[in-house]
């Protein structure tokens, strides 16, 4: 299994997460991509999110995406929180993350889109993004 994880920081433009906000933001992905489709004359909406959304495990915040078409098969996505140490503040501070998980039989085309919902994610969150490779993306303005 590899995971990525989109971290809200003190910089993002929201510090908590639920199951329900990831769902929200899915499915304005996928409405802004039939938009584009609608735009281009074609079925883009299906390509660009060939996955339907089963909550699982509501109780430990996953979503299972799962997909009937030939190249795809199953992504998980999480939400979870951490306590992580500031130098500037006493006490451990709360740090929220959404987690994307691909399971044993996730195909490259669920790693290929596994990576651009998590770039879509971090982008819209203004989060820190650490990639499937251990590379670290910046979505927040940094001083």
């Amino acid at each position: 299994m590899e995971n990525a994880y989109i971290k809200l920081v003190s910089a993002s433009n929201k510090q908590s997460m639920t199951l329900n906000d990831v769902k929200e933001l899915f499915n304005y992905y996928k409405e802004i991509t039939s938009k584009t489709g609608t735009q281009l004359d074609w079925e883009y909406a299906e390509t660009a999110f060939p996955y339907q959304i089963k909550e699982v495990d509501t109780e430990n915040n996953w979503l299972y995406l799962k997909s009937n078409e030939p190249k795809y098969n199953a992504i998980i996505v999480g939400v979870g929180k951490e306590l992580i140490e500031d130098d500037n503040v006493d006490d451990p501070q709360e740090q929220f993350y959404i987690q994307v998980t691909l399971p044993q039989v996730a195909t490259y085309g669920d790693k290929g889109k596994a990576n651009e919902f998590c770039k879509f994610l971090g982008k819209k969150l203004e989060g820190e993004l650490h990639l499937f490779n251990g590379r670290v993306m910046y979505y927040y303005k940094r001083k």
